[in-house]
């Protein structure tokens, strides 16, 4: 298929699909929008031999895009900017402890948990070394899937910023934690010193080259008064900014965050006449939006391309156990912390633990593995997680929140 053949098909079946989840399923946009497509997907495989060339097509645009080249270079950073970029720095900047014990500690007790537990779940005596790799790249939260769920349900804004901040942050680390593993797997030297030095050049890499593109996109911007080249100049920060990171072999997403969230501070106290504020926000919700669904008919595409057998189901339910689990371990562990250090420490377990979604960029980077380091069984469970996660406890977070206050009100 062609691209223009590729891209109108999913802009179709996204628009189809959030008409039938907001007008008669009344559920969540991203929720609906992904349900239907697994479901459809599934539909498809199941009365094949009844409609063939319709079942042909589907499996053709499923085989024909590059999950990973578009999830990884093509939507994520537009999708990371966005959400820094429209976040609410003041209340992260209220919450930048709680947010980097989330991101740093938790991620890491996360890794040894998910991996500890899925050699004893899964029963097949999976290597540890694959077990490893499968918890680098399923325990950072994924940021598009929190962002989108806590822009429909009811949560505190201290909350929010906890369970944002931490997933904006967490999946740079994430990502360098899983190429660390990957590397050792193959078979490189990977001693603590080497490791830290890694984090350091790739992580501070990041920071650093966000900052100083945010600066010179906002210093730019200054100098027209006109919206459309403000928004022409966060564009190309946004995808520029990503790719120079990706040349330097610096962590990417980290940059993407770090320059929305820079550029926001170095803005905001413009006048409008100098930085079109209202625009700018304007445009980047839309794209926010419109990326979001696009991105969940993507993720339930993948049922067509991704080979979900026994074991991979099997593997799926022990890391749906292993995930969530870990998760709250981790969680509980950060707010008791916070606890000794604060004395008083503002938040919910259950929210941070039930809210920490997993997303593309896991099954992004679980598409990177080598087949001769478990590829199959790590997609396939990886996917079946992120089902789990965007569906399930995405979509009944504000039903329980509802739930939790109307228990809360009741004398």
């Amino acid at each position: 298929m062609t691209t223009l053949e590729i891209l109108s098909s999913l802009f179709l079946i996204a628009a189809l699909f959030g008409l039938i989840s907001k007008r008669w399923l009344k559920l969540p946009l991203t929720v609906g929008t992904m349900l239907l497509t697994v479901v459809t997907s599934l539909l498809l495989g199941a009365v094949a031999s009844l409609a063939p060339h319709l079942h042909h097509w589907a499996v053709a645009l499923a085989n024909d895009i590059d999950f990973e080249a578009i999830i990884l270079h093509g939507m994520l950073p537009l999708l990371l900017f966005a959400g820094a970029f429209l976040f609410d720095v003041e209340e992260l900047a209220k919450q930048k402890l709680p947010v980097t014990l989330l991101a740093v500690v938790g991620t890491l007790i996360s890794i040894i948990v998910v991996a500890g537990l899925m050699t004893l779940l899964d029963g097949r005596s999976l290597p540890w070394i694959q077990c490893l790799l499968f918890a680098a790249l399923i325990s950072p939260t994924d940021p598009i899937a929190v962002l989108e769920m806590l822009r429909r349900v009811g949560v505190p804004s201290h909350i929010q910023a906890q369970l944002a901040g931490e997933s904006l942050f967490n999946d740079g680390l994430g990502a360098v934690l899983f190429l660390t593993v990957l590397d050792y797997a193959r078979g490189e030297s990977a001693t603590p010193f080497h490791v830290a030095g890694f984090l350091v050049v790739k992580a501070g890499g990041g920071i650093l080259l966000g900052v100083v593109a945010a600066w010179v996109a906002a210093h730019l911007m200054r100098r027209v008064d006109a919206y459309q080249v403000d928004i022409l100049f966060t564009i190309a920060l946004a995808l520029g900014g990503y790719a120079i990171a990706d040349a330097l072999s610096v962590s990417a997403p980290l940059e993407a965050v770090v320059a929305g969230i820079t550029l926001n501070m170095l803005n905001r106290d413009q006048p409008a006449k100098r930085v079109a504020h209202r625009n700018i926000a304007e445009f980047w919700s839309v794209i926010d939006e419109v990326q979001n669904s696009l991105l969940f008919v993507l993720l339930g595409l993948q049922t067509m391309a991704i080979a979900v057998d026994g074991r991979s189901f099997v593997a799926g339910l022990a890391a749906i156990a292993s995930v969530n689990t870990a998760r709250l371990v981790a969680v509980a562990a950060i707010l008791g912390l916070l606890r000794l250090l604060r004395r008083r420490a503002d938040s919910s377990l259950f929210v941070l633990t039930w809210g920490g979604l997993r997303g593309g960029l896991s099954i992004a980077l679980a598409l990177s593995v080598p087949e001769a380091f478990g590829r199959t069984w790590i997609l396939g469970a990886t996917f079946v997680v992120v089902v789990f996660s965007v569906v399930l406890q995405g979509g009944s977070m504000d039903w329980f929140l509802r739930r939790s206050q109307r228990k809360h009100a009741t004398p």
